[in-house]
């Protein structure tokens, strides 16, 4: 039997109860494709949370998305632990890898935590949240949004000596996933204080770490981050770009309520190693199919996906909608959404 509902949110909380809905839950990643269909330059995007606010709420109202997220970049934390930052006026903002923060590791004994109501990026976002639910109530889910233990570990360190540290120095690893889980959870307290229903948890890093190091390594406190957000009161998203083939079983144990799959993964293969019960989101090839591809073949390309899916599965694109996507080509999917139930 359908449960009756009237919201977004509704919807998105009936899925993630496992419950029917009336149709499919529309999730997609937009940032600088929410940011142009304002008008704003991106540096605005992302460092002024009235903009922000402005496009995703714009987007979600043009498309009837079922979310609204305050995703920009994946700066913020570093930003405010006083990383080098490379600026520009119409692209995101980017970690300066040839500066790493902790290019000497000796730092990080000494590194403060930043106080994120003090902190300038990190309460932009926080400040964002407040100001969507001032806006939209509960009508919609409230995204959030933080970085997993092996992303900020290479924001703060530097992507390359990262990699190189998992054999080199094990227990410095060990050390900063534990800073950056201590940074992270204080940072989704604070969002979640403000109206976060869903946290989005990005881990793109983890990507690039083989099944061993992955499961030694980073698994342990990706579930250690995700059991606290649990306990501070939010559902989790994780999004990993990336082939994440080989851990496939791993994520699948880590109690999300809703996991993104990059468009290089087979949701075939994805649903066969997470279960049947784990919520699948996407995960339609963002540029080929979705930006460059006909209607008829982006719609083909979803329908497979639910298909492989089955009923726990959100629409939405393997990464993030890119700025340039044709809007007709993205109200396929709103179009496929509003008109499709459980498999």
């Amino acid at each position: 039997m359908n449960e009756k509902h009237t919201t977004s949110r509704e919807r998105i909380f009936t899925r993630l109860r496992g419950g029917q809905v009336d149709h499919l839950p529309l999730m997609p990643i937009t940032m600088q494709f929410a940011c142009d269909r304002i008008g704003k330059k991106y540096y605005d995007y992302a460092t002024d949370h009235r903009v922000l606010v402005e496009g995703q709420l714009r987007i979600a109202q043009d498309f009837d998305f079922d979310h609204v997220s305050v995703i920009s970049d994946p700066t913020r934390e570093a930003a405010d632990c006083g990383a080098s930052i490379i600026y520009s006026e119409n692209s995101p903002p980017a970690i300066d890898n040839h500066n790493a923060l902790l290019a000497d590791k000796t730092k990080l004994a000494s590194l403060k935590m930043p106080d994120v109501q003090g902190a300038c990026r990190m309460q932009d976002r926080v400040e964002a949240v407040a100001l969507f639910k001032d806006k939209i109530g509960d009508d919609k889910i409230i995204e959030g949004w933080i970085e997993g233990p092996c992303a900020e570990g290479a924001d703060l360190r530097g992507i390359d000596t990262l990699m190189m540290d998992f054999y080199d120095d094990p227990g410095f690893i060990r050390d900063l996933f534990e800073f950056a889980n201590e940074m992270e959870l204080n940072f989704a307290k604070f969002q979640i204080e403000a109206g976060v229903d869903v946290m989005g948890m990005g881990d793109a890093a983890a990507s690039l770490v083989g099944p061993q190091l992955y499961e030694e390594f980073v698994w342990p406190y990706e579930k250690k981050l995700i059991d606290g957000v649990h306990k501070l009161g939010a559902a989790v998203r994780l999004h990993i770009c990336g082939n994440t083939r080989a851990i496939l079983e791993n994520i699948g144990r880590l109690g999300c309520e809703i996991v993104d799959l990059d468009y290089l993964v087979e949701v075939s293969d994805a649903r066969e190693k997470m279960g049947q019960a784990q919520i699948i989101c996407g995960n339609i090839d963002p540029v080929s199919v979705l930006r460059n591809g006909t209607p008829e073949k982006i719609y083909q390309a979803i329908e497979q996906c639910h298909k492989e899916a089955g009923s726990n599965f959100i629409v939405g694109a393997g990464c993030e909608v890119t700025r340039d996507t044709p809007p007709e080509n993205l109200r396929v999917l709103t179009d496929y959404a509003l008109s499709h139930g459980n498999w």
